[in-house]
C-alpha cells in the first residue's frame, strides 16, 4: 500500500480508502473485507449518517480486536437535517454511539452545496460547535464533501479554515463540479483533497459505450478499465486519498493492487492521450457535447446549466432513473425548466452547442414522471427534523 502525506497534519493516509456506502448484505463477509483491507495497509474508511446500516455496521467491527485504533474514521454532518444548534450535538452523538467510539478523525458537513448553506450553519453556530469538538478531541479534522458548481467550491473553500475536503473527480468528471480546478484551487492552499467517485459509481467499468471498452481493450498491457481509471485519479500529487466502494474480495484485492502502484506522476504522455480518448468516446455518445467549462454562466434566470447537461449526458452512462435523482437533489432551483429563452448562454460556450434546444430536451427527459415523486420525497428529506 501506497501512502500519502496528509500537509496539515504529516499523517500518512492510504491512498485506497475504504468507502462504505455499500457494503455486502452479509455482515461476517463485510468484517472479513474489513480485516483484510486493514492488514493490508488501508487506514481510512469512510461512512455517512444517511448511509442505511453502514455506520453501526463499521462500528461494530471495528470495535473487536483494537481494530479502531488502527485506522481513520470518516463521517459526515447531514446539515440538511439540522434547524438548531442542539441539533449538531444531537447528531453527532447518535453517530459516535452507532460507531461504538468517541471521537471522530475526519468529519465533514455532507453534500455541502454552497456558501448560502454554510452561512446558515454558521448562523445557528456551528463554528462554535465545531471548536468546542476539536478542543475536546471528538473531531480530530473538520471538512466538507462536494457536489456542487466550480465557484461554488472556490467560494466555500475561501469561507472558512477548513482542514480537508472530498470531492468527485475521475477522468470523465475532470472539469465538472469542482474539477481539477477546485482541486489544484484547494491544494495550493494546503487543503488536502479526497477524492470519491473514481470509478463514478461503477459507470467508468459497466456502462461505458463500446468505444470506449475499446480503447481499454487494445492498450497496452492488461488493465481492466477499474484499474485504468483509478491511476489517472492518483496520478495526481494533490489527491490524498480516493475512496473505493469495494463489495467483493475481488473488487478490494484488485484495488489494493493498483493502489500500490499509483503514484504521482506515474502515467506516461501515451497513457494520458489513452484518457483523453476514452473521455472523448463517452462524449461523442453523449446527448451534449458539453463540457462543463462554465463559460456560460452565470444564467438570467438562475439555471445551473452545466449541471443539467452534465445529467442530460448521465443518462446514457447510469440510466434515466439515477439521473433523475440527482438532478432533483443537485439542482434543485436551478433546474432546466427555469429557463426563459434568452440565449445569452449560447454567445459564450465555446462549442457553439444550442443550449437552448438542449435544456429544452433536459426538461423532457428529466421533469418527467417520477421526477415530481423524487423531488416532493427529495424535499421532506431536507426539511424532516428530528
Amino acid at each position: 500500500m501506497q501512502y500519502r502525506t496528509n500537509p496539515k497534519t504529516g499523517e500518512q493516509i492510504s491512498a485506497l480508502a475504504f468507502g462504505c456506502m455499500r457494503f455486502h448484505r452479509d455482515e461476517a463477509e463485510v468484517e472479513r473485507q474489513i480485516r483484510y483491507a486493514i492488514e493490508q495497509g488501508i487506514n481510512y474508511f469512510d461512512t455517512a449518517y444517511i448511509y442505511p446500516g453502514s455506520e453501526a455496521t463499521l462500528g461494530r467491527i471495528l470495535a473487536k480486536d483494537g481494530l479502531r485504533s488502527r485506522v481513520n474514521i470518516a463521517d459526515k454532518l447531514p446539515y440538511y437535517l439540522v434547524r438548531k444548534q442542539t441539533d449538531f450535538d444531537r447528531l453527532f452523538q447518535t453517530q459516535l454511539t452507532k460507531l461504538q467510539t468517541d471521537y471522530i478523525d475526519y468529519y465533514m458537513v455532507h453534500m455541502l452545496p454552497g456558501l448560502a448553506s454554510w452561512e446558515k450553519l454558521c448562523q445557528i453556530g456551528i463554528l462554535d460547535w465545531i471548536q468546542e469538538k476539536k478542543a475536546g478531541g471528538a473531531i480530530r479534522q473538520m471538512g466538507f464533501s462536494f457536489h456542487g458548481s466550480g465557484q461554488d467550491f472556490i467560494d466555500l473553500i475561501d469561507a472558512w479554515d477548513w482542514d480537508f475536503t472530498m470531492i468527485q473527480y475521475n477522468y470523465y468528471d475532470e472539469h465538472f463540479q469542482a474539477g481539477r480546478r477546485g482541486l489544484e484551487y484547494a491544494a495550493e492552499r494546503g487543503i488536502p483533497v479526497m477524492v470519491m467517485e473514481p470509478l463514478r459509481g461503477g459507470t467508468l467499468v459497466h456502462q461505458l459505450p463500446p468505444a470506449t471498452k475499446a480503447v481499454w481493450e487494445t492498450a497496452p498491457g492488461e488493465r481492466s478499465p477499474a484499474e485504468w481509471a483509478l491511476r489517472w485519479v492518483w496520478n495526481h500529487p494533490q489527491v490524498l486519498t480516493a475512496l473505493s466502494g469495494m463489495t467483493t474480495m475481488e473488487m478490494l484485492e484488485e484495488n489494493i493492487r493498483v493502489a500500490s502502484q499509483g503514484s504521482p506522476g506515474h502515467l506516461t504522455d501515451q497513457e494520458l492521450a489513452l484518457y483523453d480518448k476514452a473521455s472523448g468516446a463517452i462524449r461523442a455518445a453523449l446527448k451534449s457535447p458539453c463540457t462543463g467549462c462554465g463559460y456560460c454562466m452565470p444564467c438570467p434566470a438562475g439555471v445551473d446549466i452545466p449541471l443539467c447537461l452534465t445529467k442530460l449526458n448521465d443518462i446514457a452512462l447510469g440510466g434515466r432513473l439515477m439521473s433523475m435523482y440527482w438532478y432533483a437533489v443537485t439542482g434543485a432551483g436551478k433546474n432546466a425548466s427555469l429557463c426563459n429563452g434568452c440565449g445569452k448562454c449560447e454567445q459564450h460556450c465555446p462549442q457553439g452547442i444550442p443550449i437552448r434546444k438542449a435544456l429544452q430536451q433536459t426538461v423532457r427527459e428529466l421533469e418527467r414522471f417520477p421526477y415530481g415523486v423524487i423531488r416532493f420525497i427529495t424535499r421532506k428529506i431536507l426539511k424532516k427534523k428530528k
